[in-house]
């Protein structure tokens, strides 16, 4: 493949951590400046090793392999909601679309995300076009807009019971 040519990819992916693990499932961002990947156990040895596992007990990617990288740095990151934390950063090489990449992942906690991946556009820079229309885990987003059909017929059949349900308080 020429290194000019740039590769089609949806709005998630699968991603194969070589090495590590394969089949991922990805979630593709554009507004997402870094990567990150749901990681566990993280630690600095004695030595200044920085270990961690992927994943976590019960997810289906999880090997308990320990990895173990002399070579990191640390990020501060902030959320899209403002909340700001220090992370520890990692480069992999991973497999996605048939492309082998070298990409630098914040080691995080995404075990609350839909997906344990996540890609930004660092890593999709000069590599990817992203076609929103494309999916690879359709099914997933099925869920979650049965869930948000759920929510909106009860927020519709009683406005206050919804917000005191979910938001705890007494509207004033």
């Amino acid at each position: 493949m020429n290194k000019k040519e740039l590769t089609i990819t949806g709005r998630n992916a699968s991603v194969d951590f070589v090495g590590h693990a394969k089949h991922v499932p990805a979630k593709v961002d554009t507004g997402a400046d870094s990567s990150s990947v749901w990681a566990t156990n993280i630690r600095v040895d004695e030595h200044g090793v920085l270990r961690f596992t992927l994943f976590d007990e019960g997810s289906k990617w999880y090997t308990g392999e320990v990895i173990e990288r002399p070579h990191y740095n640390v990020a501060m990151v902030r959320s899209a909601s403002g909340h700001e934390q220090i992370r520890y950063r990692v480069e992999f090489t991973m497999r996605v679309e048939g492309r082998r990449i070298r990409a630098v992942f914040n080691l995080s906690d995404r075990s609350r995300n839909k997906f344990p991946v996540l890609i930004g556009r660092r890593s999709l820079s000069g590599k990817f076009i992203v076609d929103v229309s494309k999916a690879r885990y359709r099914e997933s987003g099925k869920v979650f807009e049965m869930e948000n059909g759920l929510l909106n017929r009860e927020l519709t059949k009683d406005p206050y019971e919804f917000y005191r349900k979910y938001y705890g308080k007494d509207i004033q």
